[in-house]
């Protein structure tokens, strides 16, 4: 590895990360990166396990797609164990060499175009584990520094996705509140009531319906009243 290219390469994606205005585009722009900057690498993609339930973020490459339903299929892989069992790193260097883990996934990997793999653990959070995996047709191409070098994109990229998610979850409640009011004023002037009233029957059939506050609010604003 050419650490100080290495270097300038990070303080770029650093810079890159954050200037990115929404989440997807702070994803993309990690996958991208780790293709650009880690050596050997082909595709990468963002596993995500909600239960046993994968989704695939920002994959480069199809080959990042089929991977992760191979593993969702088999409930098996590096990448679960990277990101179900909470493993901070795995690097697999042949996958034409005997595997004693995940042999269901082993046995089909190759037909896939797999000859190399590395994961990182980017975070955890309630029952929703994510991890970067990187992948490379060729075989023995990730080595120790490939190792150090992912890890390293890793934990700039997991502080990266949490001021992303922070961001985009404050301008997500900004925006529902805006909405939520807009709907009380409606109410408010439809049925004469006060602005507790208007909450009171936004929240009642909320609870009613099963629908989120936010959800009744936006209907609210879109028909001019509470739908029968």
């Amino acid at each position: 590895m050419d650490w100080e290219s290495f270097a300038e390469q990070m303080a770029g994606m650093a810079r890159d990360l954050l200037a990115q205005d929404s989440v997807d585009g702070t994803l993309e722009r990690i996958t991208e990166c780790a293709v650009e900057i880690v050596e050997g690498c082909d595709a990468a993609g963002i596993l995500v396990l909600h239960g046993k339930r994968v989704e695939t973020l920002a994959p480069t490459d199809g080959l990042v797609v089929r991977s992760d339903q191979l593993q969702e299929r088999t409930g098996e892989g590096p990448c679960f164990d990277a990101a179900f069992r909470s493993e901070p790193a795995y690097r697999i260097k042949d996958f034409s060499e005997p595997q004693e883990r995940w042999p269901e996934f082993r046995d089909r990997a190759g037909t896939l175009g797999i000859g190399s793999m590395m994961g990182f653990l980017l975070y955890t959070r309630e029952q929703e584990f994510g991890s970067l995996n990187l992948y490379s047709r060729s075989t023995g191409v990730f080595t120790k520094g490939s190792e150090m070098a992912g890890w390293l994109l890793a934990s700039h990229a997991a502080v990266a996705f949490s001021s992303a998610r922070t961001a985009d979850q404050l301008q997500q409640a900004l925006s529902t509140r805006h909405t939520i009011g807009e709907a009380m004023g409606i109410l408010m002037e439809r049925l004469k009531i006060s602005e507790d009233d208007a909450f009171n029957v936004l929240r009642r059939v909320s609870q009613e319906r099963n629908i989120k506050l936010r959800d009744i609010a936006r209907q609210v604003c879109e028909s001019g009243g509470i739908d029968d």
